[in-house]
């Protein structure tokens, strides 16, 4: 057991799992790319596994056109990128790293992402998922939202709801012994209308590192890393990671 979500999140935080109706205190934190995770939920996945969480990663695609640089292969390009995500997460007390390695740059929210992602979620049983906001195509009027993040995010809320819950979906997981799953908590970052922050002031410096970990993503001199704290930092001083929480009703 760790710290309680009270002490390490403040006022702010999470719903807790009922545990007495064998709700597992579990996040299940699904992202396009290998780094994505860290730069949209590092934060938050480091204070769930301080309080005793299993938090898991699962990226969806290869990273295989992550570079500009041309003494990369794809080969080595992905063997790279996954072992600075198995670090990066490391850092941050998250050990359960799985990938999907569906082809970077042509992630489409078709079945074969969407049954994957059902999949896992029936299989791990989370109480919360992170991802990307599919909706926004421009987020804030400063970044374009990239394609695979659409893809994995839209694949990702309609694993939630309803695909995961609902049996008739992807019988073939039934038949292999996997429940049906109702995710309680879902959370959403990218969004242009964030309805609740984690406060990481705390732990920037952290998050920052798993940045760090990247380094075929990052660079690693101190312009960036003044970026970074200037990036997550708001008017009033505190650091946050913003995202859109939706507590699912049904």
């Amino acid at each position: 057991m760790g710290a309680g979500l009270e002490d390490l999140f403040g006022n702010e935080r999470p719903g807790e799992p009922d545990e007495a109706n064998g709700e597992l205190r579990r996040a299940l934190v699904v992202a396009a790319h290998p780094d994505d995770a860290d730069f949209g939920a590092a934060g938050v996945s480091a204070l769930l596994a301080r309080a005793g969480w299993h938090v898991r990663y699962l990226v969806a695609t290869d990273g295989s056109k992550g570079s500009d640089d041309p003494s990369f292969t794809p080969e080595r390009l992905v063997a790279m990128r996954e072992q600075e995500q198995r670090d990066a997460a490391a850092l941050l007390g998250v050990t359960d790293v799985r990938f999907l390695h569906f082809t970077d740059g042509e992630l489409v929210a078709g079945r074969a992402l969407l049954g994957a992602i059902v999949r896992e979620i029936r299989e791990f049983q989370p109480y919360a998922v992170y991802t990307h906001d599919p909706e926004p195509v421009i987020i804030r009027n400063s970044f374009v939202n990239h394609s695979d993040h659409r893809a994995t995010g839209l694949a990702t809320v309609d694993a939630v709801y309803p695909a995961a819950r609902d049996r008739l979906n992807f019988p073939e997981h039934i038949e292999a012994g996997l429940p049906t799953h109702k995710v309680r908590e879902l959370y959403l970052w990218g969004a242009n209308e964030p309805n609740f922050d984690v406060d990481i002031s705390d732990i920037l410096e952290l998050k920052i590192q798993a940045l760090l970990a990247h380094p075929s993503q990052f660079p690693t001199d101190d312009a960036f890393i003044t970026r970074m704290r200037t990036f997550w930092r708001e008017p009033d001083g505190r650091s946050l990671e913003r995202f859109r929480r939706v507590v699912m009703f049904f």
